[in-house]
């Protein structure tokens, strides 16, 4: 076996924690059911809508699914119990299908000789299933996971990790798999791409799970699988190779967490966690849209090319964080596309009577899918005959099922109450929306619009930069935290952001804060500038910069600490402000992606200096699904 026990404790597992489904798998000479439930459990603050094991069995792979919580899968093993020593259980957030009880996982060959379960997306679903169809192949979800399974049936050779091979050497995307067949019913397979996945090491029994926590309480030696990376588990051992074949040598990793701390990732709070995830939802989001180079929302938008030309006005509506990202939304979409775009509070919408008619595009964007102003503006909208594109991370909400056409966001669930990852994805899913349009329209040269593209993919790997060390932020939030007052500037795209920067920080440090447009600061906001108090000035728009740090010397010279935040390169802030924070340079179009996220570790690092409550702030619900 390729491994080395007794290697040192690892305190973070960074980007570890997949925010999306929850496998388990088991091995050994237990029941598998119990093990296979237990984990499940331990795996719920990740968000779910529906649960299902298959379990092996003399012969046969039997299987219960269940939408809805986990109790009510419970409940159907009281009445009809899985018997075996060997299994493989899943929590699914939905992605492809909505929640329901033949879209949960696992899923099954047609003769019922292969089970799947599967975190991620498979790109090229549609053309595996229609080649399988064409071979008499019959599905029966409507997911992308249901293809692997027949996929397996219809490429085995006699040997089940050779089979796995060639099955993955078919699919695109991103995945993490856990396979059990009843023709090798004394192995479990697992295999990785680009969705986490650890491998469990017991005493005569071997576990698979997505995450730590689901397999804590029966072992604390793992291995962590890495892209391209598959095990062959048995009761006595497990093997790693590539999915070409090759061995792999891993240290094991000896968990030293306790369990609360597990399901956080290794973070101290999920905030902090789901920050880091920021990266990945991105790129999640970005998966299967963009093609040769150009941004294709043809598989999400069933909007003709004539239907698209027509519209000659655009809403934005939303509540909150998804405010702001529709106020960058109105610049992004008028400065590509050069329709008029107005912004709306939610709330506000209905009773401004706005002027909707056919011809105007509504979005609605909201986190959750059941924001009640934002679902009341979606029918308002429809009502009088506007199209409505909903935005949001939740498959079968409401939103997603009222709007007429729905771009759904990768984030994964988030558990802490101020929003992160899902807020950047949102701005995401307008970028997207917005080139797209731009494309259709021929606003733009296609060289601009690859540019444009080439800059958007890169993001992930700019957020990560950022994450890699919060030091400085730190230091400035230590001094924030002192203070009861403060204020954040920006002009242009940074005006919208600071807005989103104050909100996270009074969100959960409590500390009075308001954001303003830099250029209004003689209209009556220098008043309130006094020795030492704290402002956050963003200059990341180039066009508007000279103006800018005109805006921070006069709030320097009344006495403000400044911290600056501008782009890598920026010799010249440093001069005007206290500390400098920066950010890797980037089309002034894409800087909100990147800007934000200092802000939010501000927010963060601010809320711990002052001993509170990070994930659950006082008075606040993560989804208000009432006026």
């Amino acid at each position: 076996m390729p491994s080395k026990r007794g290697s040192a404790p690892v305190p973070f597992l960074r980007g570890l924690v997949k925010p999306m489904c929850g496998i388990v798998g088991y091995i050994g000479s237990k029941q598998a059911q119990n093990i296979l439930l237990e984990g499940l459990c331990k795996l719920e603050y990740r968000g779910y809508d529906s649960a299902g094991l298959a379990v092996y069995k003399e012969g046969r792979l039997d299987v219960e699914k269940r939408e809805g919580p986990l109790s009510a899968l419970e409940d159907r093993l009281k009445e009809h119990s899985l018997s075996g020593e060997m299994g493989i259980g899943h929590t699914r957030w939905a992605t492809h299908g909505k929640p329901s009880d033949e879209n949960s996982h696992p899923h099954l060959d047609r003769e019922q000789q292969f089970a799947v379960a599967h975190n991620g997306i498979i790109e090229n679903y549609l053309e595996l299933k229609e080649e399988l169809q064409e071979k008499g192949y019959t599905f029966q979800s409507e997911t992308d996971s249901e293809v692997i399974a027949h996929l397996l049936a219809d490429l085995y050779d006699g040997d089940l990790v050779s089979t796995v091979r060639k099955a993955v050497g078919r699919m695109d995307g991103a995945y993490a798999l856990a396979i059990a067949s009843v023709r090798e019913p004394d192995k479990l397979v697992a295999v990785r791409l680009a969705s986490p996945l650890i491998v469990g090491l017991g005493d005569g029994e071997n576990f698979i799970a997505s995450d730590i926590p689901a397999i804590l309480e029966h072992t604390r030696d793992v291995y962590v699988l890495n892209d391209g990376e598959m095990a062959v588990l048995d009761r006595h051992g497990v093997e790693l190779t590539t999915t070409d074949g090759e061995p792999v040598e891993r240290d094991i990793l000896h968990v030293t967490w306790d369990a609360a701390t597990a399901e956080k990732g290794g973070y101290e709070h999920f905030m902090l966690k789901e920050i880091h995830e920021q990266p990945k939802a991105i790129r999640d989001t970005l998966a299967g849209r963009v093609k040769d180079g150009l941004v294709d929302l043809s598989q999400d938008l069933s909007f003709t090319e004539a239907e698209l030309k027509r519209f000659d006005k655009i809403h934005f509506v939303a509540c909150g964080t998804a405010y702001h990202a529709g106020l960058i939304g109105k610049s992004v979409v008028e400065k590509l596309t050069g329709i008029p775009v107005e912004v709306d509070v939610a709330s506000e919408y209905r009773y401004r009577d706005p002027i909707i008619t056919p011809s105007t595009l509504v979005v609605v964007v909201s986190q959750s899918g059941e924001t009640a102003d934002t679902l009341a503006a979606l029918r308002e909208a429809q009502q009088t005959g506007a199209k409505v594109v909903g935005i949001t991370n939740v498959v079968g909400s409401s939103v997603a099922r009222e709007a007429d056409e729905v771009l759904m966001t990768w984030a994964g669930p988030e558990i802490a109450v101020a929003s992160t990852k899902a807020y950047t994805t949102q701005l995401i899913a307008i970028y997207l929306l917005g080139l797209y349009l731009a494309r259709i329209l021929g606003t733009c040269s296609e060289t601009e619009l690859s540019d444009a593209t080439q800059a958007l993919v890169q993001l992930p790997e700019q957020v990560e930069k950022l994450l890699q060390d919060p030091v400085a932020i730190q230091r400035v939030a230590g001094e924030i935290a002192q203070h009861e007052d403060l204020f954040f500037i920006g002009r242009g795209l940074d005006h919208a952001v600071v807005m989103e920067g104050s909100l996270k920080l009074k969100e959960i440090s409590y500390i009075h804060s308001d954001a303003y447009a830099a250029g209004e600061l003689k209209h009556g906001t220098l008043a309130l500038i006094e020795e030492g108090i704290p402002v956050i000035a963003l200059a990341t728009q180039k066009a508007v910069y000279e103006k800018m740090v005109s805006n921070i010397i006069e709030v320097k010279a009344r006495g403000a600490y400044v911290l600056g935040l501008g782009l890598e390169g920026d010799t010249e802030l440093g001069k005007s402000v206290d500390e400098v924070i920066t950010i890797p340079d980037t089309r002034p179009l894409f800087t909100p992606i990147l800007s934000v996220v200092p802000l939010q570790l501000l927010a963060y690092y601010t809320s711990t200096a002052r001993g509170l409550n990070v994930d659950k702030p006082r008075n606040l619900a993560k989804s208000v699904t009432v006026e």
